[in-house]
């Protein structure tokens, strides 16, 4: 049976753009992997995070809890849109 990936590998903290996708990375199998779910660890300063998904739509996801799964391919998450703080990108 071949390489299946059934959780993240990698992680990395985000930085919110408005312009600049999440960078892709490479997984254990030499693929390059271009969209993640993201993690959200604090809601200090709100509850919003504004992403673009992988298939190009623009999201907003509401009233977020500290420690939430966002479980969709994302590319990008906008600064504007977005109050939360903490987010990690899993591959």
């Amino acid at each position: 049976m071949g390489y299946q990936k059934l959780q993240a590998n990698r992680a990395a903290a985000v930085t919110p753009s408005n312009t600049v996708n999440i960078p892709y990375v490479g997984d254990a199998a030499g693929d390059k992997l271009w969209a993640c779910v993201l993690y959200v660890g604090s809601i200090a300063g709100g509850t919003d995070l504004k992403v673009l998904t992988a298939g190009g739509d623009e999201v907003t996801f509401k009233g977020l809890t500290a420690g939430t799964f966002i479980p969709v391919q994302v590319v990008r998450v906008f600064a504007t849109g977005t109050n939360v703080s903490e987010i990690i990108a899993l591959w």
